[in-house]
């Protein structure tokens, strides 16, 4: 894709607005418990510090749905940035008006200015016109490195770029889409995807585009249960989502036809519910007791999972196995997590939860790539063009 990078833009002594996704979580105190996020930012930050730009950073947090929510504020996020980059980062009290713009001016080259939350303004999420033109007004240079948000047409991403006259993408936006790029172009064979998660319907267009690229799909997770539930066999109180049960058998007709094999679980950890460990047995996926939920693949399961795995060269994972958050359905999702990071494929996982999953394993490092994004991960696995992206493609004039 023809992007333009933030090294192809002169940055020096430039107000340079850079959009990154600090939209990390915090506990009740305000303290950050995961800084992947603002990690991933880093290397883009520090390379228009130590070219000479006056840095200024906008993320969201949250959902404050245009409210101003002192517990979705950015202020945690300064301290975390200040400590990370070893220099103060000054905050702002909002993202755009006169005090905003006062702040920006007084930046000298080296310094850094951390915007308020720009959810606390509804246009944000709009892409209001006039809120984009006021953010634009703040840069010289508009940088995004907010990957996980470019399956989303906001004013901070997309509207922004009608109003600056250089705009490029950050290190982490650059990596995230030539990854995927090359998976959905030229991935090394055999590739597998590996899709779980409790519903096919925030997924199917990923297994749709996935099962005519891909030469093996595992299906585990929740979403399992509506193919088993096509294929004839009864699944108990499992998640079934009835009105895509024809769609899942056109899937799999689809897999048919185009030589891709397709795998489900064998068996499967049931209970009456997965906040209760009630009735906790494993059934073969044909024989789940009335009354009971699968909640999890077995151990046939995961051993059939990791076999097929073998001699693949590519593996991409998004989504659970099971209820993983319970350690009682857990043992899916982290055996998978073993085999994927043990493997000498090229290993590309997506996802909040499968991210989380990880990272509960301890084996996170030991994956080639993971993306910092959920939905726009997806959307791009799927086969479409982010906004985000898009309008970062054949920029004119540098």
């Amino acid at each position: 894709m023809g992007i333009r990078s933030i090294r192809d833009l002169d940055l020096d002594k430039k107000r340079v607005l850079i959009r990154v996704d600090f939209n990390v979580p915090l506990d009740d105190a305000g303290t950050i418990t995961d800084d992947t996020r603002i990690q991933g930012a880093l290397p883009t930050i520090r390379y228009a510090l130590e070219h000479h730009a006056r840095v200024i950073i906008m993320s969201h947090l949250g959902r404050p749905k245009g409210e101003v929510i002192r517990s979705k504020s950015l202020v945690p996020v300064a301290r975390k940035l200040s400590e990370l980059l070893g220099a103060s980062v000054s905050m702002a009290p909002n993202c755009v008006g006169d005090k905003v713009m006062g702040m920006v001016e007084s930046l000298n080259p080296g310094e850094v200015l951390l915007l308020e939350n720009l959810r606390f303004h509804v246009e944000e999420e709009q892409n209001n016109p006039g809120f984009a033109q006021r953010l634009a007004g703040l840069a010289d240079v508009f940088i995004n490195d907010a990957f996980a948000t470019a399956h989303r047409a906001h004013a901070s991403n997309v509207g922004i770029c009608d109003y600056v006259d250089k705009s490029g993408a950050g290190f982490l936006m650059l990596r995230e889409v030539d990854i995927i790029s090359k998976v959905l172009e030229s991935p090394k064979r055999p590739m597998a995807a590996v899709i779980g998660g409790a519903k096919i319907s925030g997924k199917l267009e990923v297994i749709e585009n996935m099962v005519e690229r891909v030469d093996k799909i595992l299906i585990g997770g929740g979403m399992a249960f509506t193919f088993v539930h096509a294929l004839g066999q009864e699944t108990g109180e499992s998640l079934v989502e009835e009105g895509l049960v024809q769609k899942a058998i056109e899937i799999m007709e689809k897999a048919k036809e185009n030589h891709t094999r397709f795998y489900l679980p064998v068996d499967c950890i049931c209970a009456l519910g997965p906040k209760e460990d009630a009735g906790l047995c494993t059934k073969t996926i044909q024989e789940i007791p009335e009354g009971l939920m699968g909640l999890d693949i077995g151990p046939a399961s995961l051993k059939l999972f990791s076999e097929a795995l073998d001699g693949c060269s590519t593996i991409v994972w998004n989504g659970p196995m099971g209820v993983f958050e319970s350690d009682a359905f857990a043992n899916g999702t982290l055996g998978m997590a073993e085999y994927v990071a043990a493997s000498k494929a090229l290993t590309i996982v997506g996802g909040g939860d499968t991210d989380a999953a990880l990272h509960r394993s301890g084996l996170i490092d030991q994956v080639d790539f993971v993306s910092t994004a959920g939905g726009a991960f997806l959307e791009m696995l799927g086969g479409k063009v982010l906004p985000g992206v898009r309008v970062l493609e054949n920029q004119e004039g540098l």
